[in-house]
């Protein structure tokens, strides 16, 4: 019997065959028709290649188009979890540009380091805040903070970008309930705590509200549950903020990055190894028994060797961000990732769900 991966190595190469000869054959003959249709010359095949080539080229390589900026004079921006990763390099990004930041770090009365080096900038438009997203009366000390430094600076809270997360592994008969609600409370949560809290000062802006979802948040993975519940809860909860918001003038963006384990070192060998032991100390007798120490150590080491991987930086989710907040008319969603994670993201989006599946499962 063939292995399961030259299987999928089968599976994808005829699937890749197939859609070859459906654009080759069937978009030629769709095209024909709609040119006599609109009484035109028919065209070639060679022709609907190139132009299928093109435009593909043109949506994945051609620079955004510009939108508009907003001013930047006079508008703040609160960012949850600046301790480290995209928050601590998008809080720095956004001061740089211009922007009052109020930067959201749970380690901040602990001495945690983000928070030193943001506050080391001396800056009257970078103010560090002690912000646990799970603790709702740090959260309503935050806006009561907010509130009275932008009576004093005259400016707006223009924009809140929900960053804060975690993230973890395990399959599910190896996860605890305390971990799904852990995960949740902070990525889902935390995200409509902080969001509740300030929206009448955003509303009254009539600015921005961004969260940081995942590619996670469109499509599931085998051991990731935790994560994917809460980042496609995210999603669900923007899409219908951005519906209510409408009438306000307030934009809702969800931003979906791909793979970024290395930029943000969210992703460790220390971490792999700490939380491995805890999946397997706390797995009841009849899981581990059922699953063996051998299936067990296989996911681990798929784990590990996650570690190493993705984008080496996160200039490409900055920028997805402050397009978010500063452009007048910003996208719905926004997906910084590889190719290959976006190519999987559609297909298992657009595709049946028996084809994704024995495509990549």
């Amino acid at each position: 019997m063939a292995s399961l991966p030259a299987l999928r190595a089968v599976l994808l190469v005829a699937f890749s065959v197939f859609l070859t000869v459906v654009l080759g054959f069937g978009l030629p003959a769709l095209l024909n028709a709609f040119m006599r249709m609109l009484g035109l010359p028919e065209t070639s095949v060679t022709e609907c290649i190139v132009a299928l080539y093109a435009f593909f080229v043109l949506y994945v390589a051609t620079p955004r188009i510009p939108r508009g900026l907003v001013e930047v004079k006079g508008k703040a921006v609160l960012i949850t979890g600046c301790d480290t990763g995209f928050g601590y390099a998008l809080a720095k990004h956004l001061h740089k540009l211009g922007f009052t930041v109020f930067a959201g770090c749970l380690l901040k009365d602990k001495g945690g380091d983000g928070a030193k080096e943001l506050e080391e900038l001396h800056s009257d438009r970078m103010k560090v805040v002690q912000l646990d997203v799970c603790n709702e009366e740090q959260v309503n000390k935050a806006v009561e903070h907010i509130k009275e430094s932008l009576g004093e600076s005259e400016a707006v809270l223009w924009a809140v970008v929900n960053n804060a997360g975690v993230s973890t592994f395990g399959e599910v008969e190896f996860t605890s309930m305390d971990t799904y609600k852990h995960v949740s409370e902070v990525n889902l949560w935390g995200t409509i705590r902080v969001t509740k809290a300030v929206l009448p000062l955003i509303r009254r802006a009539k600015g921005r509200v961004v969260n940081v979802a995942s590619m996670y948040g469109r499509m599931g993975n085998i051991m990731r549950s935790p994560y994917c519940i809460s980042k496609y809860a995210v999603e669900a909860f923007s899409d219908c903020l951005r519906y209510e918001m409408k009438a306000w003038g307030v934009k809702v963006s969800v931003i979906e990055p791909g793979n970024f384990i290395v930029a943000t070192g969210i992703l460790t060998r220390d971490i792999v190894a700490t939380t491995a032991n805890k999946l397997w100390t706390e797995a009841p007798s009849e899981v581990k028994e059922d699953y063996g120490k051998t299936h067990f150590e296989q996911n681990m080491a798929l784990m590990r060797s996650y570690c190493s991987s993705g984008q080496k930086d996160s200039v490409s989710v900055l920028d997805d961000i402050t397009d978010a907040i500063m452009s007048k008319r910003p996208h719905t969603r926004y997906s910084p990732m590889e190719p290959h994670w976006w190519i999987r993201m559609q297909v298992m989006t657009h595709l049946p769900g028996a084809i994704s599946d024995l495509l990549y499962f």
